[in-house]
C-alpha cells in the first residue's frame, strides 16, 4: 500500500521545521550530534539502516558503546495525538544495530521537563497508555500486515504484543525473550533494547528489508508521536504506513528449539469439603522453528493454574457472560485463526470481535460452560506463513471429566494475502468425541477481507456446520463495510445464523436470526474547546436490530451517545438506548427471584459516565445507568477508585450496585458487587497481585492471590492462593487452595 500523500506532507513539514541543526548531549555526555537528515527508500517510505556491531553491546541504558557513535539516527518524530501532523514537541533519536545473535535498538528520549515524566508501573505487560513509553514495532516479513511490538517505559518495564492484519487481532499475552535497560539523564531518558533473533520469525534472505516504526508517548502532554507518521484514527499496528529497516544481511533466527518443563503441587479443599486433596503434576511445552516462518508448538499435560482469575460482573441479560482467553498455549498466533472484522476505533477500548458470533473461541477447549477446568492431555499447533499463505493448524485432546467424555478439537485455517492489504481464507473446525463416531460437530467456510481506497474495508464470510441428525439450517454468514478516519467512522453490515447452526468451538448468543448493525460517528476537534480542556467530541450511534428468519423483530439495541474527550486523557459520555428483547424461555435474573416469563419486553435506558485522567496518582470512574429493565425499572451505579502510590504499588476498588424493581413477576432486589484489585512490583521480575470479589447480598466471596517470580527469561515460579467463601444458613466450609508451580525455559 502506498503511503498517503498527506502522510508524506506531514514528514516534509516536520523536516522543514527541524531544518536548523539542533545539538544534544548523548547519554554518556561525551559528544553532541546535530539533527540527522531524513532518509527514504525508493518507494518513498522512511528508511533506517542497521549497522553491524563489531564489539559487544552492553545493555545498560548508557549509550556509550562504539556502535552508537556510527549508527545512523532516525529522528523527526511527528505527532499523531493531540495535533496530528505537528512536529513532536520533544526530540527522539533512534539507532539500530545487530550482531550474530541480537537486534539492538537505542533511543534517546529528550525531555525539556524531565520532572514531569510519568512512571506508573514496572510490572510485566504494563499498560502503555498510562505513562511515558517508547515503542518499537517490527514487521519481520515486510508484508505490511503482521508483526511484533516491544514497549518499555522509563522504569525499564517490558510489554510485548503480537498482532495480525494491522491490529484486527492483538495478542497482548504473547511473551518473548528480550532485554531492556533504561536510564534517566539530565534532559530525558535513554533506552537500550536487545531482541534475540530466535525470538522472532523471518526469512533468512540476504539484503533483508523489514517493516519498522517507532513510537513515543509523552503522558503529561497526552502526546503520541511516531517516526513514520500515522493518522490518529490508527495506532502503531498500522504497519502499512511503517518505514523500512535495511541492512540486516546476516540475521539468522537459528534452530529455535525451546522446551519448558513444569512441575506443580497443589492442596485444595472444595466449598463444604472436610479435607484437603493434595496432587502433583508435571508436563512440558515445546516450541520449534520448523522453518524461518513456521513454528510448531506442542504441549503435554498443560496446566494453567497460574492464569489470572476471571473478573465477574453483574449479568442482567439472558445470555451467558463472555470471558476472554488468557491461557498462553491458545494465545500465540491466535490471530491466524480469527475470521471476521473488528469494530471501529472508539478511542476507549480496543476494537473487539462481534460477540454475537465468534467462530473460533478457544475457551471451549478444556473449560466447561461454568469455567471449570477439563483436563487437556496434550495438544499441538503449527502456525506461520509460507509463500504468502498464512497457516494455522491446531489440535488438542481432552480427557474424561465426570460424565463428559474426552474430545478431540481440531482447527485448520489458511489465509492467502492479496494485493497490498487484502486477503481471502478458509477455515475448518471439528469436535469429535472419543469412542463415538456419532458425537461430532464440524464447521467450515470461507472469508475475504478487502481494503479499497479511502480507508474503506469490506469483510465477509460464509460458514456451514454439520452435526448428527441435522440436514438444513446449518449456516452462518456476515458481511460488513468499515471506514475509519480522523473525522468520521462507520461500520455497517448484516449477519445471519440458521436455525440449526451449531459451533462447538465458537461463542454465539442465539441462532435462527438476522442482525443488522450500524456503528457510526464523527470526531470534530475545535480549537475553542481545546482551550477549555476538551480535545475532541464524538457524537455516535451503535445500533443493532435483530429479526428472526421470517423478518419478525426479536431484539434491538439503539444506543445513541455523545462523548467528550479531555486534553488530559479523561472522557465523559451521555447515552440513550431504547432496548427490546423477545424472550423465548423464562430466565432467572437474580438468585432467589422468580423467573421472568417468556414474552416481548421493551424499555429505555439512560446512561452517563465519567473517567478521570488515568495517569494520575489518584483516578476514578463512575457510570450511572437508569430507566427501564425488562418489565420494570433499574438504577445501576458503577464506581471505581484507583490509587497509584508509586510505580511499585497499585490498588483499585470498585462497586457495582444494581437496584431493580420488576413488575412481571413482582419482585425487587439489590445487588452489590465489590471488587478489589492490587499489584505490588518488588522488581521488574517479581510481582504480587490479588483479585478479591464479594457479592454482598449473596454472601459470596472469591479471592485469588498470585505471586510471580521470573527467575530467568520466560521461566517462572508461581505461588497461587484461592479462596471461595459462601455464607448460607448452613455456613459451608470455605473452599481453599494453594498451588506452587515452577517452569524453566531451556533453549537449544
Amino acid at each position: 500500500m502506498r503511503v498517503p500523500a498527506a502522510a508524506l506532507a506531514v514528514v516534509l513539514a516536520a523536516t522543514s521545521a527541524s531544518a536548523v541543526p539542533v545539538h544534544s548531549t548523548s547519554a554518556s555526555g561525551s559528544r553532541t550530534r546535530p539533527t540527522p537528515p531524513v532518509l527514504r527508500a525508493r518507494d518513498g517510505r522512511l528508511e533506517i539502516r542497521a549497522v553491524r556491531a563489531t564489539t559487544p553491546v552492553v545493555i545498560d541504558g548508557v549509550l556509550d558503546d562504539p556502535v552508537w557513535r556510527t549508527a545512523p539516527v532516525a529522528s523527526h518524530f511527528v505527532e499523531s495525538e493531540p495535533d496530528e501532523g505537528r512536529p513532536a514537541r520533544e526530540r527522539t533519536d533512534v539507532q539500530v544495530a545487530f550482531d550474530a545473535r541480537n537486534l539492538y535498538i537505542a533511543a534517546y528520549c529528550h525531555d525539556t521537563d524531565p520532572a514531569g515524566m510519568v512512571l506508573n508501573d514496572v510490572k510485566r505487560d504494563f499498560t502503555p497508555g498510562d505513562q511515558d513509553d517508547f515503542e518499537v514495532i517490527l514487521d519481520t516479513f515486510a508484508d505490511r500486515r503482521n508483526g511484533f511490538a516491544f514497549i518499555t517505559n522509563e522504569g525499564g518495564a517490558k510489554s510485548d504484543e503480537q498482532f495480525s492484519n494491522e491490529g484486527r487481532d492483538i495478542n497482548t499475552s504473547w511473551d518473548a525473550v528480550w532485554h531492556v535497560r533504561t536510564r534517566r539523564v539530565a534532559d530525558g531518558w535513554t533506552v537500550e533494547i536487545a531482541i534475540p533473533f530466535h525470538s522472532l520469525r523471518f526469512n533468512r534472505a540476504r539484503h533483508e528489508v523489514w517493516g519498522v516504526n517507532f513510537g513515543r508517548r509523552i503522558r503529561r502532554l497526552n502526546e503520541l508521536d511516531f517516526w513514520a507518521p500515522i493518522p490518529r484514527a490508527y495506532d502503531l499496528t498500522r504497519v502499512s504506513l511503517a518505514g523500512d529497516l535495511v541492512g540486516l544481511t546476516t540475521a539468522d533466527p537459528g534452530r529455535d528449539l525451546k522446551i519448558t518443563p513444569y512441575v506443580l503441587g497443589s492442596s485444595v479443599r472444595t466449598v463444604g469439603g472436610t479435607a484437603f486433596d493434595g496432587t502433583a503434576n508435571a508436563g512440558f511445552d515445546l516450541k520449534y522453528g520448523v522453518t524461518p516462518a513456521l513454528t510448531l508448538d506442542a504441549t503435554v499435560r498443560p496446566d494453567f493454574a497460574q492464569v489470572e482469575a476471571d473478573e465477574q460482573q453483574v449479568n442482567l441479560t439472558q445470555f451467558s457472560q463472555f470471558f476472554p482467553e488468557k491461557r498462553p498455549f491458545f494465545l500465540e498466533n491466535a490471530g491466524l485463526f480469527y475470521v471476521g472484522d473488528a469494530g471501529v476505533n472508539n478511542r476507549i477500548t480496543a476494537p473487539t470481535p462481534d460477540e454475537d458470533l465468534m467462530l473460533f473461541f478457544s475457551r471451549r477447549i478444556g473449560l466447561s460452560s461454568t469455567g471449570a477446568p477439563i483436563p487437556i492431555l496434550g495438544g499441538a499447533r503449527l502456525t506461520g506463513w509460507t509463500h504468502g499463505v498464512g497457516i494455522g493448524l491446531m489440535t488438542a485432546q481432552t480427557g474424561r471429566s465426570g460424565r463428559t467424555p474426552g474430545n478431540n478439537y481440531t482447527v485448520l485455517r489458511v489465509r492467502r494475502d492479496l494485493f497490498r492489504n487484502s486477503d481471502v481464507g478458509a477455515i475448518f473446525m471439528m469436535r469429535q468425541a472419543s469412542g463415538s463416531s456419532q458425537d461430532f460437530n464440524r464447521v467450515y467456510g470461507v472469508d475475504a477481507n478487502l481494503r479499497f481506497f479511502g480507508n474503506l474495508d469490506w469483510s465477509s464470510y460464509a460458514i456451514r456446520s454439520a452435526a448428527p441428525g441435522q440436514t438444513r439450517g446449518q449456516y452462518a454468514w456476515r458481511t460488513s463495510i468499515t471506514r475509519d478516519t480522523d473525522f468520521d467512522d462507520i461500520q455497517t453490515g448484516v449477519m445471519a445464523i440458521g436455525d440449526h447452526f451449531r459451533d462447538d468451538l465458537g461463542y454465539y448468543r442465539r441462532t435462527s436470526d438476522r442482525k443488522f448493525f450500524l456503528n457510526a460517528g464523527i470526531r470534530p476537534r475545535l480549537a475553542s474547546l481545546q482551550r477549555h480542556g476538551i480535545l475532541e467530541m464524538h457524537p455516535h450511534v451503535t445500533w443493532s436490530y435483530y429479526t428472526d428468519l421470517s423478518g419478525r423483530m426479536v431484539a434491538r439495541s439503539l444506543r445513541t451517545g455523545y462523548t467528550f474527550f479531555f486534553n488530559n486523557g479523561g472522557y465523559t459520555e451521555v447515552a440513550f438506548t431504547p432496548q427490546f428483547q423477545a424472550l423465548a424461555t423464562p430466565f432467572t435474573i437474580h438468585p432467589g427471584s422468580p423467573a421472568i416469563p417468556a414474552g416481548r419486553y421493551g424499555w429505555d435506558e439512560y446512561q452517563a459516565l465519567l473517567n478521570s485522567d488515568p495517569s494520575r496518582a489518584l483516578s476514578f470512574n463512575v457510570t450511572v445507568t437508569t430507566g427501564g429493565l425488562w418489565s420494570g425499572t433499574q438504577r445501576t451505579v458503577s464506581a471505581g477508585l484507583t490509587l497509584r502510590a508509586s510505580y511499585h504499588f497499585m490498588a483499585s476498588l470498585s462497586l457495582q450496585r444494581t437496584a431493580a424493581h420488576l413488575h412481571l413477576p413482582e419482585t425487587q432486589f439489590v445487588t452489590d458487587l465489590w471488587t478489589l484489585s492490587t499489584n505490588y512490583s518488588f522488581t521488574r521480575n517479581m510481582f504480587l497481585g490479588s483479585l478479591i470479589q464479594y457479592f454482598q447480598d449473596l454472601g459470596q466471596m472469591n479471592m485469588n492471590i498470585r505471586f510471580n517470580f521470573i527467575h530467568h527469561p520466560l521461566s517462572n515460579l508461581y505461588l497461587v492462593y484461592n479462596e471461595e467463601r459462601v455464607t448460607t444458613p448452613e455456613v459451608l466450609t470455605p473452599g481453599r487452595g494453594l498451588i506452587l508451580k515452577f517452569t524453566q525455559l531451556m533453549s537449544f
